[in-house]
């Protein structure tokens, strides 16, 4: 028994491990997040998506991204990627957490609807999910007591408030006459404030659902926040650079707080004394909420700061930004804590050097990365533009990369291959849309915002010719791959024309709204990407149209054609990558998985890998290569890693009396987890195996079974006459398992519960380094000792199985059920302690 004065110890262990819990959602390591929830098709996903809001969990372990592709969760702890929430089919706009941390909400729009779902924090599942008018959900919040949700929408001006527990609406308040972009709740839950684009803040009575008060700005309004004592509200307006803080019982402002840029996001700490702001200006100023005074500002982003969130405690601040970075900053001394990057703005553009070992991508947070082509790192990132980056490309040797500026007009080269900047090159006086090298690498081509085409040479820098024929901004160009002819197409001026190197002269001029063009690799067709969803190839030799193909429903703002010149691939604004077949015509399938506009598609040089670059920030790297047959599931192979093995034996032993038709262990199907399915996948073991019948050790050891446990899995499958192919199987596995038996383990350990969360049992696994006197106790959040699990002395060994590890029915030492929540076990073996953290859910 734990004696009282042994509690100050639990509770700072139990603090530690608050802390540093991670996710049991976790899909993989967390240098893995590149590959998590991808969509069919797609291998690799550079980028995390723009920046729209982040939460904090209400223990402050878990930080919630809301981003363009998804919903991010961090370890505050360790600052790594536990988990990526995907389900919405848009970008994701707002998130909440639930009071008591189990459920997060994120709000969105799909397909128009307004929609808002509800994730199991244990699972990472979707509970419900919650559709009300039209337009994005801008704004969520839970009430104090988490049976009310209030989110406010873009389009149908109305402010919602759901029943949690129900999934349904509860009341529609109406009133406001534009966007409604911010709600929150009073600390008593009483009151709902909405702010919206008709420039007020509405406080509404939640018993009634009618309006206590209209609070007046002079613009629109797009964050509200009370403080931690309901007595002041806090507000901001778009275009505007004051933040207003309210009397809440009088509607009189207390305090105008001023910036010296637009307010972008605010933020009460936890104990109402300062108010973080966040501004167009890059900067956070922390405010004294008595007096109005500045306290510090926060320097350190690098663009506009879109949201700021204290931390549980107060005493770390996390910011998210236009540049890509969420900062944690000690609110105490103003540092930053920690940087995570990896975020970027939409993406415009990507290009793979020609040996295909590196992608560049230009962003619309003015930076070019460049990545392993391969494995996705981040290889390098480059600042110098000080605008959107519209086009980059490589020259055809792979040592130079150029880009283009949408608003600095400038053309910057960069060494291909360290990054590092070479010469830029002035002289356009409107922005940069498009960049081309010449097949022999010594000219490129930039096209203007002003209709003119730039021709540079690279040797020296010079300007070679200036092409003029476009009234209107030349957003693609291409050279012929015999080099003697440019291809250039604005969407503006409605035209494509074909120009002559040698002259500057124009050969042709086709009509139609051009996005983008791009040669065959033979030089016989040219494709173009319209506005009107259309792509037409042109015949160079007869100067006729081969075919025009409808099936984007939108803008098509990339064509490239495959390496061999048989497949067409388009980028389009309905968020689609279509391939073609380029002798017939015909759609041959459509990629999707980006959720904004797809800017910019490139092949690889084999042909077998295709990039995007999407506005919802990420490049997707797509596999061509056909897919390899699917073989036929097997009942018997539980962890579906295409073989049966003694992982599988394990996993079956796990789960043993589990219940359920969803259970994968149940493989005779008759609802239940017994010995009878065991014995037949320890028969399909022995099948599988007959063709190398020596069971490696090292097999053995990854199954981390021990002769005990399969001697008593021998006996019961005795008593229950079952298949005697199994029953061999079992006696093979334990005369392997008696020749090499695995030494003890090296270090005495306390494992995760599973199933955790659970209801009503759990089993507890340990490893022992050597013989102790082993006891585990159960612990309520508080510290108080709710069941003793005195387990005797045990000798060295794995006790991992629900036949070796220790068993707790939920239940305290009265024999009473425990109540659901967070409780800790701590394992004492000898010497050795340890403490983790499982959660009841009833």
């Amino acid at each position: 028994m734990m004696k009282y004065e042994n509690t100050p110890t639990l509770a700072a262990m139990l603090l530690t491990l608050l802390l540093t819990t991670t996710l049991a959602l976790t899909p993989a390591t967390a240098q893995d997040y590149q590959r998590w929830e991808l969509p069919e098709g797609a291998t690799l996903r550079l980028g995390k998506g723009s920046i729209n809001e982040i939460a904090y969990s209400p223990d402050g372990t878990l930080l919630a991204v809301a981003t363009s592709i998804g919903i991010w969760l961090y370890d505050t702890a360790t600052y790594n990627e536990v988990a990526l929430l995907t389900g919405h089919t848009g970008r994701v706009w707002s998130v909440a957490f639930s009071p008591d941390g189990s459920t997060l909400a994120s709000g969105s729009s799909e397909n128009i609807v307004s929609t808002i779902r509800l994730w199991d924090i244990a699972t990472g599942k979707t509970r419900q999910t919650l559709q009300g008018y039209t337009g994005n959900v801008e704004s969520i919040a839970f009430s104090p007591d988490g049976q009310t949700l209030a989110s406010g929408a873009d389009y149908d001006y109305l402010v919602q408030l759901w029943n949690v527990a129900a999934g349904e609406p509860r009341h529609f308040l109406p009133g406001h006459t534009d966007y409604v972009s911010s709600v929150a709740f009073s600390p008593d839950g009483q009151t709902l404030a909405s702010g919206s684009h008709d420039r007020t803040v509405r406080l509404w009575d939640i018993a009634t659902g009618k309006t206590r008060q209209t609070l007046r700005h002079t613009d629109y309004v797009s964050s509200v926040a009370f403080s931690p004592d309901g007595q002041t509200l806090a507000s901001r307006s778009w275009n505007d650079t004051i933040v207003r803080l309210w009397d809440i019982a009088t509607g009189e402002i207390r305090q105008t707080l001023h910036h010296t840029d637009y307010v972008s996001s605010i933020a009460f700490s936890p104990d109402g004394r300062t108010l973080a702001s966040g501004s167009w200006n890059e900067t956070i100023h922390l405010w004294d909420t008595n007096t109005g005074y500045t306290l510090t500002t926060l320097i350190g982003h690098t663009g506009s700061v879109y949201s700021v969130v204290f931390s549980p405690d107060g005493r770390t601040l996390a910011s998210g930004s236009r540049d890509g970075t969420i900062r944690l900053w000690d609110v105490a001394t103003g540092d930053t804590r920690h940087t995570r990057t990896g975020h970027t703005n939409w993406v415009e553009s990507v290009a793979f050097s020609p040996d295909g070992r590196t992608l560049a991508s230009g962003s619309g947070d003015d930076t070019i990365r460049l990545w392993n082509g391969t494995t996705g790192e981040i290889r390098q990132t480059r600042t110098g533009h000080t605008s959107s980056i519209t086009s980059v490309a490589f020259s055809p040797d792979g040592q130079t990369l150029a880009s283009g500026g949408a608003y600095d007009r400038l053309v910057r080269l960069w060494n291909g291959t360290t990054g590092e900047p070479r010469q830029p090159l002035h002289g356009h006086t409107a922005g940069v849309w498009s960049v081309a090298f010449s097949p022999d690498g010594q000219t490129l081509a930039s096209g203007s915002g002003d209709g003119t085409i730039w021709l540079w040479n690279i040797t020296t820098g010079a300007i070679r010719d200036i092409l003029h024929g476009h009234t209107s901004r030349c957003e693609s160009v291409a050279f012929s791959p015999d080099g003697t002819t440019l291809a250039s197409g604005s969407s503006w001026d409605k035209t494509v024309r074909l120009w002559d190197i040698a002259t500057g002269e124009i050969r042709h001029t086709l009509i139609g709204q051009a996005y983008s063009v791009v040669f065959s690799p033979d030089g016989k067709i040219l494709a173009i990407g319209s506005s009107d969803g259309t792509i037409r190839l042109w015949d160079m030799a007869s100067g006729d149209t081969r075919y025009t193909r409808t099936g984007h429903t939108a803008s098509v703002n990339s064509v490239v054609f495959s390496p061999d010149g048989t497949t067409l691939a388009s980028g389009n604004d309905d968020a689609t990558i279509r391939l073609w077949d380029v002798a017939t015509g015909e759609m041959l399938y459509t990629l999707t998985g980006h959720t904004s506009v797809v800017f910019s598609v490139v092949f690889s040089p084999d042909g077998k890998t295709l990039a995007s670059g999407s506005d919802d920030g990420t490049v997707l790297i797509w596999n061509l290569a056909p897919p390899a047959a699917t073989p036929e599931p097997v009942a018997e192979d539980i962890n579906d890693d295409g073989v049966v093995n003694i992982q599988d034996l394990t996993l079956v032993a796990a789960q043993f009396g589990q219940t359920g038709e969803d259970t994968p262990a149940d493989v005779n199907g008759d609802d239940v987890v017994d010995i009878q399915d065991l014995v037949l996948v320890a028969a399909a073991f022995e099948k599988a195996a007959a063709a190398a019948p020596a069971i490696a050790k090292g097999d053995i050891e990854t199954g981390h079974l021990q002769a005990a446990d399969v001697q008593q899995w021998l006996r019961d499958a005795k008593q229950a006459n079952a298949d005697p192919a199994g029953i061999a199987a079992l006696e093979r596995l334990l005369a392997a398992l008696t020749r090499a038996e695995a030494p003890p383990p090296k270090e005495t350990v306390l494992l995760a519960n599973y199933p955790n969360p659970f209801n009503p049992e759990t089993w507890i696994p340990y490893a022992l380094a050597e013989t102790a006197e082993v006891t585990v106790s159960i612990y309520a959040a508080d510290g108080k000792l709710v069941r003793t699990l005195a387990l005797g002395q045990l000798p060295a060994g794995l006790y991992q199985t629900r036949t070796r590890a220790a068993y707790w029915d939920g239940r305290n030492a009265r024999g009473e059920p425990v109540a659901s929540g967070i409780y800790f076990y701590t394992l004492q073996a000898g010497d050795f302690s340890a403490t983790r953290k499982m959660v009841i859910r009833k």
